[in-house]
C-alpha cells in the first residue's frame, strides 16, 4: 500500500533503503558489539545480555529497542559525542565498508540517474550511516540518535524512538516534510530485508524485499511485491 498523503503534481521521488541486511551484509549494531568486546570497551556479561536480546529479536519476540541501544552505549559513558562519532566512523571504515553490497550501490546509482532521491532509513546509529554517505550515493539519512547532555557527551538515552518498524514511517514523514515540504514528496521505491521493514515498504509505489527473511518473504508473496536476491 503506497503512502496516501496528498502530493504535488511533480513531487520529489524518494527511494528508501534499510541499511543493515539490505545495503550491507550483516547487522551493524551486532558487529559493533563484537568490535567493542574485542577492544574491552564492553563488559562480557553486558555483551551476553545483548546477544540474548538479538536471539529473541530473530525469534520475533517483543523487545525493547531502546534498552539494547542503551546497553551498547555504556561503552561510551563520559566521552564527548564528537569523539564517539569519530570512533563509530572508524568502526565503519574497519568493519562495515567491506560489507557494502555492490547491488545496493548499483541500485542507488540507477535511481539517481532517473532523478530520484536516495534516503537511508535505519535503526542503526547516525554516525555510522553518515560515514557511509562519504562513499555511497546516499542523499539523506534518517537514523537512530542518542541524547547529548550539557557536557556534550552522549547519554544512554535514545533521542525519541529507535528508527525501527512503524517508527521508520513516522520518522521519514517528519524528516521529508521538513526537508522537502508537506505534500511535495512521495515514496517511489523502498528496499528492506526484515519483517520489521513492512511498514516502510508499504509506503512505496514499488516495494522491494531484498534477500528477505521468511516472514517478509511470505508478506512479499502475499502482496505480490518484488523480491530481489542480493548475495554480494
Amino acid at each position: 500500500m503506497e503512502d496516501t498523503a496528498t502530493v504535488s503534481p511533480t513531487p520529489v521521488e524518494l527511494v528508501l533503503y534499510d541499511f543493515d541486511g539490505t545495503c550491507i551484509r550483516g547487522n551493524s549494531p551486532v558487529l559493533l558489539v563484537r568490535y567493542l568486546l574485542l577492544r574491552r570497551k564492553l563488559n562480557f556479561f553486558r555483551a551476553l545480555g545483548i546477544g540474548l536480546w538479538a536471539v529473541a529479536y530473530k525469534l520475533r519476540l517483543p523487545q525493547n529497542e531502546s534498552w539494547v541501544r542503551s546497553q551498547v552505549f555504556t561503552a561510551f559513558v563520559g566521552q564527548k559525542a564528537s569523539e564517539v562519532d569519530d570512533y563509530l566512523m572508524s568502526f565503519y571504515d574497519e568493519v562495515i565498508a567491506e560489507r557494502v553490497r555492490e547491488s545496493a550501490i548499483a541500485s542507488m546509482e540507477e535511481h539517481h540517474a532517473a532523478g530520484r532521491v536516495v534516503v537511508i532509513v535505519s535503526a542503526t546509529w547516525e554516525a555510522i550511516v553518515r560515514r557511509a554517505m562519504d562513499f555511497l550515493p546516499i542523499d539523506h539519512a534518517v537514523c537512530t540518535c542518542m541524547e547529548i547532555d550539557d557536557a556534550q557527551c552522549y547519554t544512554r538515552i535514545v533521542k525519541g524512538l529507535p528508527v525501527e518498524g512503524a517508527e521508520k514511517v513516522s520518522a521519514l514523514r517528519r524528516y521529508a516534510d521538513d526537508a522537502f515540504g508537506k505534500g511535495t514528496w512521495m515514496v517511489s521505491y523502498a528496499y528492506g530485508d526484515h519483517h520489521s521493514d513492512v511498514p516502510m515498504l508499504e509506503m512505496a509505489q514499488h516495494p522491494v524485499a531484498v534477500t528477505p527473511d521468511s516472514t517478509l518473504t511470505r508478506e512479499a508473496r502475499r502482496n505480490e511485491w518484488q523480491i530481489a536476491h542480493w548475495q554480494d
